[in-house]
């Protein structure tokens, strides 16, 4: 029985009220609606912030993006990756903030960074497979599709830690709809909503759950592969990847067994490398 007075937009909204985006996001936003942006604009928007100009530099160089040779300033940068790019990294570097900021006991910390970050890559590894551009975008809708679950950790502990409770039997978003009346994932898009984040990231956000009962684009049926490839990397003793995957998804995408057998090596192998440029190193091994 759902006993809970607050609707998903009312969770997101509380969020905002405690951590709000970064005026840096909203400006290169303007800047990129602006066709007569230079990349030196860009620059100083970014460059003013130290931390973040070093932190993005990391992400840069790091497997999200796999460039030869190194990157070392931000105008070379968004030469060779683009403005949308260093906008996407940016909200990459907001949501390590924020994650720290939500982060406390009700649920398992670990577990939820772990999931995040492997649905980011299975999800960008599965979208170029699928023959879909613009990937970057696609990681960071992985990366964020479960920040809900931060948050109602941090304003309903308990509701958190009864979801925290799911099984083979009891899906977890199974599990949140009848503790919530609706999804982690439902707080997630409101909050992106309220952020201005673009549609095309929250879109595959909002419907992912409904990959296998709606027509939809590819990104919806990605994000929906990637998160149960998540689900399994975390929870191996409770689920499996035969049970988890949807194959007449696969064929539609043209995802192979080889592809997602790739695409969860590729995800468990750089989860920690990403993890330790995010959070400095709290959850490396």
């Amino acid at each position: 029985m759902i006993d809970n007075p607050m609707d998903a937009h009312q969770y997101a909204l509380q969020a905002n009220g405690s951590f709000a985006l970064p005026d840096a996001c909203f400006k290169i936003k303007a800047l990129m609606e602006n066709e007569d942006s230079s990349i030196e604009d860009f620059a100083n928007v970014i460059s003013v912030d130290p931390s973040m100009t070093s932190r993005l530099l990391q992400i840069a160089n790091s497997a999200i993006y796999s460039f030869p040779g190194e990157i070392s300033t931000i105008s070379r940068a968004i030469t060779i990756i683009g403005t949308q790019a260093i906008y996407n990294m940016m909200l990459v570097d907001v949501a390590a903030t924020a994650f720290k900021h939500f982060s406390n006991q009700a649920i398992d910390l670990k577990r939820f960074w772990r999931m995040s970050i492997f649905c980011g890559l299975a999800t960008k590894n599965l979208a170029i497979k699928a023959g879909i551009r613009d990937i970057e975008r696609l990681f960071v809708a992985g990366l964020l599709q479960n920040f809900g679950e931060l948050i109602v950790a941090k304003i309903s502990p308990e509701i958190a830690q009864q979801c925290e409770r799911y099984s083979a039997e009891q899906l977890p978003w199974v599990l949140q709809k009848q503790a919530l009346g609706f999804t982690y994932t439902d707080i997630s898009a409101e909050l992106l909503k309220i952020w201005q984040i673009p549609e095309k990231i929250i879109l595959p956000i909002r419907h992912f759950n409904e990959a296998k009962t709606i027509q939809i684009n590819k990104d919806v049926k990605v994000l929906y592969l990637a998160s149960r490839l998540a689900l399994v990397d975390s929870h191996p003793e409770t689920f499996n990847y035969d049970d988890s995957v949807d194959e007449s998804l696969c064929a539609n995408l043209n995802i192979s067994r080889d592809d997602l057998a790739q695409a969860i090596e590729f995800a468990a192998e750089e989860a920690e490398n990403i993890l330790t440029i995010m959070n400095g190193g709290l959850f490396s091994k």
